[in-house]
């Protein structure tokens, strides 16, 4: 598995190389994202038309949210004027001094070195990157939503043994319906494509008779639009009841 190292120092910069570090072979990788003051403009609009209601620390409060985050803090600075609802002004701006500094100190390299040399760059670069994906899956064992790991009513060493090894043949499962899914076109995860399968259900049909038994009918629940690629795709049909 390909390893990430960061020379330099604590000031990487933000390109993705094989060992190599041929810059023929080196891939521009995305750096951190800076979020956008879009957020505060409806609000600038708001206070200017004099249309809030709201008291000057419930304004303030807002603004905060909106740029709680920390690299957002360093780029936007912004003033809360007035001190009545209707006497409330908001100004703000982007210091593209401190945008520039921040990308000098955040972007930087990732050099991975790799022992498989018969790899090209690309599977190199997907391979270092699938680790997001491995730990996805364990945060997915423990979602109840998904496998439900946990709680385990198992006390005794085979039955644990047991239970993970259930959970972990479960999310498999689930893992190459997903990607059955993904073949066919359609890109849910994991817990949107169970979720729409457990909405696909069994409708009983009791119809009273003049004498002797009534009369059951079944049919399969109406389905959506993605239900029914779903329903296709993993040939549901095969299972539903017949009329």
């Amino acid at each position: 598995m390909p390893r990430a190292q960061h020379p330099g120092g604590d000031r990487p910069r933000c390109w993705t190389a094989p060992a190599s570090c041929s810059p023929r072979t080196a891939t521009r990788a995305p750096g951190p994202r800076i979020s956008s003051p879009a957020p505060a403009s409806p609000a600038a609009a708001a206070l200017a038309g004099g249309k809030t209601r709201r008291g000057r620390d419930k304004v303030e409060a807002e603004i905060e949210k909106i740029t709680r985050k920390p690299w957002t803090r360093r780029v936007i600075t912004w003033q809360l004027d007035g001190d009545q609802p209707r006497d409330l002004r908001l100004s703000w701006s982007v210091d593209p001094e401190a945008r520039a500094a921040l990308e000098e100190e955040i972007f930087g390299k990732h050099v991975l070195i790799t022992s498989h040399d018969d790899w090209p760059v690309p599977e190199v670069i997907a391979g270092y990157r699938s680790q997001s994906e491995a730990e996805f899956s364990f945060r997915q064992m423990k979602d109840p939503h998904v496998v439900s790991f946990s709680p385990m009513h198992h006390w005794t060493e085979h039955n644990i043994r047991v239970h993970v090894f259930t959970c972990v043949l479960a999310l498999q499962t689930a893992h190459l319906m997903r990607r059955k899914a993904a073949l066919a076109g359609q890109r849910p995860s994991v817990r949107e494509l169970l979720a729409q399968l457990e909405r696909i259900g069994e409708t009983v049909l009791i119809y009273p008779s003049a004498g002797g038994r009534p009369k059951a009918r079944r049919m399969t629940t109406e389905l959506t639009a993605d239900q029914r690629e779903l329903y296709e795709i993993f040939e549901l049909a095969r299972w539903a009841p017949r009329s």
